[in-house]
């Protein structure tokens, strides 16, 4: 059997690693440039690879293609795959069946990755055999291959779940749907939130979906299109008989017969946002019978998620917080809800189709200055020019921090969250979050 990888990446190594295990002729190709890293995995494996470009002929004869979430459907190469019958697949369904472990699947347009992460910790602390996955750190097929868990907290992005065929977890989470990625899907909201909802399309009576009740576009879709597992809502304006709620600053889980509270006041982390992503994984940790003080001293212990509302440094009064991980409008809306303080806004990007009118209540009651950070301003120019007094184009992060000192007066805050996608100028969000970090620094 030859299994072909499109793309030497995180992903794309791991999946290589487990398919060589797996007994398949593994041939990775790449059209950018595979990183060093990932090349001297690929050597020390012998597995073959080329990059700078595709070779056709030794990729269309593949019995099963595994492509990186970053290509899209519509490319030419992989459209004559699927004309020429060759599965296509994403690298969660390759190593999901390889492994016997228990699946918590975790997707949603923002809130994934803390609840990912809050529910790694519960697991961790409840000492089960288990890693967080998929979008975080190592690979999911990289863990299955060298190290495989009994439990992984799998953070899945809609792009993972268009590649899917059998892939159910035993518990998948959705946090919210709101627009992103359209650039993905040709525009149309349904396409999009068809994909999200996908992480239950194999699901079975004895599995579980915790969403947000609250969303309109989760339940109106729930209603529409029915799913097999056992539904797990959580709200924070009503109460549930099965799933959580939150009322006077306590957090309420009922499964089955059996409930527990907590208090959010003893919570590290704070904000609506993160109470319902708590109650996600709260939810999912008392389906898996983790004890109560497990699931309460976690949550009260987690720190939060970097390039995520970081508090970075307080310089002449002034806080420096760094949302790098807000690539969507949504995400920079719950950041700007947030602020207490005036606030310069560093912002701009790789545009995906973001509409800016949820933030204009916002930025006119906290944003004293907006600073643009990116190739192409001029939507954001468009949106926001008349609301400020002060906006200015950047086109460094250096740079950018540095107009934000000397637009800050004592009592400020500057906050780095950019409501776009990084490709412009950086690497990924991680790379422009240390950026910021580091220009914060050397002020």
């Amino acid at each position: 059997m030859r299994l072909v990888i499109l793309g030497g990446g995180e992903s794309g190594v791991g999946t290589a690693i487990l398919g060589k295990k797996q007994g398949y002729a593994v041939f990775v190709s790449d059209f950018g440039t595979i990183k060093t890293k990932y090349r001297d995995v690929l050597k020390n494996y012998e597995i073959e690879w080329e990059d700078g470009g595709h070779t056709e002929a030794k990729i269309l004869n593949a019995d099963l293609v595994m492509k990186s979430p970053g290509i899209p459907d519509k490319a030419p190469l992989i459209q004559k795959l699927v004309a020429a019958g060759i599965p296509v697949i994403s690298e969660i369904e390759f190593a999901s069946r390889y492994t016997n472990a228990t699946l918590i699947g975790i997707t949603g347009s923002n809130g994934k990755t803390t609840t990912t992460l809050m529910m790694a910790q519960i697991l961790k602390q409840a000492k089960f055999k288990s890693v967080a996955a998929g979008n975080i750190g190592d690979s999911f097929a990289r863990w299955v291959a060298l190290d495989d868990q009994d439990y992984y907290a799998l953070e899945i992005s809609s792009f993972q779940l268009d590649g899917i065929v059998g892939f159910a977890p035993h518990i998948a989470i959705l946090t919210n749907i709101t627009p992103d990625h359209l650039d993905r899907y040709e525009y149309k909201f349904e396409n999009y939130i068809r994909s999200k909802f996908r992480i239950a399309e194999n699901q079975t009576e004895n599995d579980y979906l915790i969403y947000d009740a609250d969303d309109p576009v989760i339940t109106d879709w729930l209603e529409q299109h029915p799913v097999k597992a056992r539904l797990m809502p959580f709200s924070i304006s009503t109460t549930v008989k099965q799933g959580a709620f939150y009322a006077q600053d306590e957090i309420t889980i009922i499964t089955d017969d059996t409930s527990m509270t907590m208090s959010t006041k003893s919570m590290a982390i704070k904000g609506q946002h993160n109470t319902k992503n708590a109650m996600a994984a709260a939810t999912a940790a008392k389906l898996l019978s983790i004890r109560k003080a497990t699931i309460r001293e976690s949550l009260e212990g987690f720190q939060g998620a970097e390039h995520r509302l970081e508090h970075v440094l307080k310089i002449n009064h002034v806080s420096y917080i760094n949302d790098s991980k807000a690539t969507n409008v949504n995400a920079t809306f719950y950041a700007l809800d947030s602020m207490s303080a005036p606030t310069v806004w560093i912002v701009g990007g790789v545009d995906k189709g973001n509409d800016y009118k949820d933030l204009f209540p916002l930025v006119n009651e906290k944003v004293k200055a907006i600073i643009c950070l990116g190739k192409d301003n001029s939507k954001l120019l468009q949106a926001f020019g008349n609301m400020v007094e002060t906006i200015v184009e950047t086109q460094f992060m250096s740079e950018a921090v540095k107009v934000a000192y000397k637009l800050s007066e004592k009592g400020d805050a500057v906050l780095l969250s950019p409501a776009c996608a990084s490709f412009d100028l950086f690497e990924n969000y991680e790379d422009r979050g240390r950026q910021f970090k580091e220009a914060v620094r050397n002020l």
